[in-house]
């Protein structure tokens, strides 16, 4: 299966094959740069974010933690597990708010971890805390077609 990734350092689109992607680091077609994907995780920030809300063809899921947030390390592991388990269906995303503290202010990020889901461009639900293993995958089967 091929999912979109953004470049992080020239912002192009990139088509990934995610079976590839979990053996061989991921390249960026028009830079070169390694594409910031791992066991088909994306990691974004506020602009490559953006491109991913804008041009996925499949619901996103987006983990927004701080590494400092011990809720955020214990659901890590789950949001991985989740997403190994339903890649094919649903975009994984992790976005740092250290690393870009305008994404607390742009997505209204009151608490982390939070988990958004976007669809056709539209944020469709939100859940701050971290969940277990069966309640993340029951939440996110809800927007898999």
């Amino acid at each position: 299966m091929k999912i979109i990734v953004p470049c992080a350092s020239c912002y192009k689109l990139n088509n990934v094959d995610l079976d590839k992607a979990s053996h061989f680091r991921a390249i960026c077609a028009n830079c070169k740069s390694y594409l910031p994907i791992h066991d088909g995780i994306q990691d974004v920030n506020g602009q490559t974010l953006k491109k991913l809300v804008a041009n996925a063809k499949i619901p996103i899921a987006v983990d927004f933690w701080a590494s400092w947030c011990g809720p955020c390390k214990s659901f890590a592991p789950i949001f991985h597990d989740v997403a190994q388990d339903i890649r094919e269906h649903m975009i994984f995303a992790k976005f740092n708010t250290e690393e870009d503290q305008g994404a607390s202010v742009t997505y209204n990020i009151r608490s982390i971890p939070t988990l958004i889901v976007f669809s056709n461009e539209v944020e469709l639900d939100r859940q701050s805390g971290a969940m277990q293993k069966t309640t993340l995958h029951t939440y996110l089967s809800r927007f898999i077609k």
